[in-house]
């Protein structure tokens, strides 16, 4: 498979419509920010099952001259969000759908505006009509349900379709949709073109975040119209890894980013060296365990950290744990274990400003709740909230819950830039691993990283397994070797698998300008670049 490239900038999602918005603001003049946000606009309308602007969003970006920043745009708990009330209506755990699945701040549109303030700063100069044209013509106008959704069974099923508003907005006459229907949310629409001309601060603090917070009361829920108001993104320093010719870079808590660091961290100490084989596949998966195991006791929300995550990213502490692991015989597992759905998105500009991208609402269409005045259906990302007031991660006011979300990106240092990473939960740093390592370590082209057959340690949708999923493509001689270390090997009846993962890569190359993109043939999406 020949990889995707372009003479100067592209960008790769998970749908064709939202890498084409992305290549519209390109070839406007615009950057690589302005670009994702087009882009972000867009898959929200077009791929509702996986992200909406109802839900949370976190940047990586790489500047032309090699500094890398963060945003972290997810919400928090909401001012009657409390574990008092869950206990009192007779929740053992915060629900996953419906009213009380709704705990938290909407974050992403205020990831959204923070990025074009960035943007403008580095010579971003399009206007919000250019960027969420596309996005209001397809929530108006209406565009054909994916394949993706069409392939996706939810969790809860009765209970997403029982959500507030959320059978007149995503069903067709009660039903679920078929292939080649046709689905318009006009209400979304008004909302995304209010946007457009009364500026995104709007959905915080002005007559959509009047419209936002009269639902919210109406329907019942935790969240109030004043914590949108006092809601904004914030600026953070992203987490960072050393590893052999690259400096990887990552999200802070409250996301997982820290684990995705840590896999790449202790494999790198194990000193694996030749082809893709058993020992490679193992030498991931014990790494992970690893990882896992330092993630579920640090990360929490950034202001409530008892410790320091980049404090983890050393070459000591990759020693340290890379010692632990037995290569001749596989650690036990499970842990618990989070699905998601998510979705994925780079681009690179003909200046080198590289972007990675993750946008969400947790499990498929969040809480289900459409809020009636805007179309916005809420995530249900709060359901990561523990409802035992000792736990990491706690149910409280201004919280911000964990999240699986992290966005991926290496600096390499003969130069090139890559953002990567992919939608799955537990499995994004898994994934995320598998393709580093097939492309920086193993010198698979881009296209091969990412076609390649995937693992994945722990649940997938729908499913309690907490096996290790293999899909049906590898190699039998790798499944053999795996059994015979003691893991615990279920191949799954796909080659390609959307509980798997859909991921991508942009690489930028400094000599010549040249990008590389690829998105997974596992979704709706692909590449596109000028």
């Amino acid at each position: 498979m020949d990889t995707p490239t372009f003479s100067t900038a592209a960008v790769a999602a998970p749908h064709r419509l939202a890498a084409a918005s992305g290549r519209n603001v390109l070839a406007m003049g615009g950057n690589a920010i302005e670009a994702m946000v087009a882009m972000a606009a867009t898959i929200a309308v077009v791929y509702p099952h996986m992200n909406a602007i109802g839900g949370d969003g976190f940047w990586v970006v790489r500047e032309p001259g090699g500094r890398v920043r963060a945003i972290e745009a997810c919400g928090p708990a909401g001012a009657k969000a409390t574990i008092r009330r869950y206990r009192d209506l007779g929740y053992d755990s915060i629900p996953f759908r419906g009213a009380d699945a709704a705990v938290t701040v909407a974050g992403t549109i205020g990831g959204w505006a923070l990025a074009l303030d960035y943007a403008k700063s580095l010579g971003g100069r399009l206007g919000l009509s250019d960027l969420l044209a596309d996005a209001i013509r397809f929530a108006g106008e209406g565009c054909e349900v994916s394949a993706s959704e069409l392939r996706t069974e939810p969790n809860e099923k009765a209970a997403l379709w029982a959500a507030p508003g959320f059978a007149g907005t995503y069903g067709f006459d009660g039903k679920a949709p078929k292939a080649g229907d046709i689905r318009r949310n006009p209400k979304l629409a008004d909302t995304l073109s209010h946007l457009a001309s009364a500026g995104l601060d709007d959905f915080y603090r002005g007559d959509v975040g009047r419209e936002i917070g009269a639902d919210l009361e109406r329907l019942g829920m935790v969240v109030t119209r004043e914590d949108y108001a006092a809601y904004r993104a914030v600026a953070r320093e992203p987490l960072r890894a050393r590893l052999n010719g690259a400096t990887v870079y990552n999200m802070t808590p409250p996301t997982q980013g820290l684990a995705a660091l840590l896999i790449l961290g202790i494999y790198e100490k194990l000193g694996i060296t030749g082809r893709e084989g058993v020992r490679h596949h193992h030498g991931l998966i014990e790494a992970t365990k690893r990882a896992f195991r330092i993630r579920d006791r640090v990360v929490t929300d950034h202001g409530r950290l008892k410790h320091d995550p980049q404090a983890f990213l050393t070459a000591d502490v990759f020693a340290r744990e890379a010692a632990v692991i037995d290569m001749a015989r596989a650690a036990p597992f499970p842990s618990v274990s989070d699905p998601g759905d998510t979705i994925w998105m780079g681009a690179s500009d003909a200046s080198g400003l590289t972007v990675s991208f993750i946008q969400s609402v947790y499990w498929e269409w969040g809480s289900g709740c459409v809020l009636p005045g805007t179309g916005i259906v809420l995530q249900n990302r709060g359901a990561s909230f523990s409802l035992d007031p000792a736990a990491v991660n706690p149910l409280e006011l201004g919280r911000r819950p964990f999240h699986t979300l992290n966005p991926a990106l290496a600096a390499f240092d003969d130069g090139r830039s890559m953002a990567y990473g992919s939608m799955g939960g537990d499995g994004q740093p898994q994934f995320q691993a598998q393709l580093y390592t097939r492309y920086a370590d193993l010198g698979e082209s881009l296209a091969a990283a990412v076609d390649s057959p995937r693992w994945l340690l722990g649940r997938t949708w729908g499913s309690t397994s907490t096996s290790l999923k293999l899909e049906n493509r590898f190699d039998p001689e790798i499944v053999d070797g795996l059994l015979r270390l003691g893991h615990e090997v279920e191949v799954i009846g796909e080659a390609y698998s959307d509980g798997l993962g859909h991921a991508g890569m942009v690489v930028k190359y400094p000599k010549d300008g040249r990008v590389e993109a690829m998105h997974d043939p596992r979704s709706d999406g692909g590449a596109e670049g000028l």
